[in-house]
């Protein structure tokens, strides 16, 4: 870690611990303001002083800062990104408000400053503001620093001259903030030829992405940065990401290891299903003024249904109704419960493979196709037309998180590694959808599903669902 890290790493905990303080002592405000005060009952805490409850504060803020520290706040770099760095905010603050309110219970008599629920509950939301927007002012000048005045940059060196190298390099230029910058990208090297490069151009990281790489080659690498201190970090192949799963059992004095498809196994996947519950009655609900404005322009552009029904291949290449906004004209809506004017059309299209915007990819996305309405373009574009899955989730079809749900037709032409995903059930968002996904060829699609149901997290299902808006704002083509 560099020394800017360090800084900026220690100077986070006072930042914090201010931005708590002052959160308790604004909700103490809040509770005892003469327009506020009316709305309570006269309670113990009205006894305590203004200088009690900022020792209260101080104390509690320490308790906080505590907290933040075991939910690993103080892991940081300049390539944090925003979103995770705002669920771990939400969730540590979280977990000191439970707490908290614990020991409200418990020790109130004793502890008369946690008297109040009004302010313990006040100021957790003023908490996380405050400390989202000191942290955010931070990695601003960190960001500044990196950029403009060259500190704390990391210089790393890529080994493997392939697709995934080439779209490293191409983040790491288009993003200085994160601040990475590649030195080089080799495809063959040595041992003198490593020591050069340390020499003239420094190294930080060595980033490996040949999965094909000799072993000999591969060890080298690791002994180089042992000896001089670089951090390594490699591509791993099919069987090293399996490894997150692994399961450990004996019989008949005999170890057996299991390699598991998916955490999603018992009390995971009943964990997944009540959060996915609570989010799609949620979202429906707090939605449905969009839900109704779209039906009622596109009832108003074209006649036909509302909804465009197919079926989709979903958990177990189990087939389900799949519900989205209707797009198309709908005497040519394709699909298995579309029409067969539309299905002909369609396979003219497919036909057409200089069309075809997914290049080896058994996906038939067709570039402007002459079958959407103007409504329809508009919806798509902003991923509206998606909003009645969230019924496919409340059904039990869907979740919100996981693969994007396929139609027959491209199941029949998937091969044994594009199935793999079918084990867990398809999800409004997911892993691929986020990283962009009309610019990813279907391979790259399909192993970040992949992916996603071998390291499947409560955490990175809520760091997918905020991160998703980002992506469905960004500009696209409309396919």
């Amino acid at each position: 870690m560099k020394r800017s890290e360090i800084f900026f790493n220690i100077i986070l905990v006072p930042i914090d611990y201010f931005a708590i303080v002052i959160s308790v002592l604004i909700a103490y405000y809040i509770r005892f303001h003469p327009y506020f005060e009316k709305f309570f009952k006269t309670q113990a805490e009205e006894s305590l002083s203004f200088q009690a409850y900022t020792s209260g504060a101080l104390l509690i803020a320490a308790f906080i800062i505590i907290v933040f520290a075991f939910e690993g706040m103080y892991v940081m770099r300049t390539t944090r990104s925003k979103v995770r760095e705002s669920y771990k905010i939400i969730s540590a603050s979280s977990t000191a408000l439970f707490l908290l309110i614990i020991a409200a219970f418990f020790f109130k008599k004793e502890i008369l400053f946690l008297s109040s629920r009004f302010i313990i509950l006040t100021s957790w939301p003023l908490a996380i503001f405050l400390v989202f927007l000191g942290r955010y002012l931070i990695k601003k000048i960190q960001q500044y620093l990196v950029t403009k005045k060259r500190i704390g940059i990391h210089r790393v060196l890529i080994i493997g001259k392939n697709r995934i190298s080439k779209k490293f390099k191409q983040i790491y230029k288009a993003n200085p903030g994160l601040g990475l910058k590649v030195i080089g990208v080799l495809d063959d090297f040595d041992w003198e030829r490593l020591q050069k490069i340390k020499k003239w151009r420094g190294i930080d990281e060595i980033i490996q992405t040949d999965v094909n790489l000799l072993k000999s080659k591969n060890n080298m690498l690791i002994r180089f940065c042992d000896i001089y201190k670089v951090d390594y970090k490699y591509v791993p192949n099919l069987y090293e990401t399996k490894s997150n799963n692994i399961k450990i059992s004996n019989f008949a004095g005999y170890p057996l290891i299991e390699l598991g498809k998916t955490p999603l196994e018992g009390w995971m996947r009943v964990i997944k299903r009540v959060f996915d519950i609570i989010f799609a009655l949620t979202f429906i609900l707090f939605f449905s003024p969009v839900y109704i404005l779209v039906t009622l322009l596109i009832k108003l552009e074209s006649k036909g249904a509302v909804l465009y029904k197919d079926y989709r291949v979903g958990q177990k290449k189990e087939k389900f109704v799949f519900y989205k906004f209707r797009s198309m004209k709908a005497e040519l809506c394709d699909g298995e419960l579309g029409t067969k004017k539309g299905n002909l059309i369609l396979n003219k299209l497919i036909e057409n493979q200089k069309k075809n915007t997914r290049k080896g990819s058994p996906l038939h996305k067709i570039k402007d196709d002459p079958r959407i309405t103007k409504v329809g373009r508009f919806i798509r574009r902003y991923s509206l037309d998606e909003f009645p899955g969230f019924f496919n989730v409340l059904k039990g079809d869907m979740s919100v998180v996981g693969y994007r749900p396929h139609t027959t037709r491209e199941v029949e032409s998937y091969n044994y590694d594009q199935q793999r995903m079918f084990y867990i059930k398809p999800g409004i968002t997911g892993l691929a959808q986020i990283s962009g996904r009309s610019d990813l060829n279907f391979d790259e699609e399909v192993k970040l599903d992949v992916y996603y149901m071998e390291n499947w997290s409560l955490a990175l299902d809520i760091y997918i669902i905020l991160k998703t808006p980002m992506a469905v704002f960004k500009k696209r083509k409309v396919e």
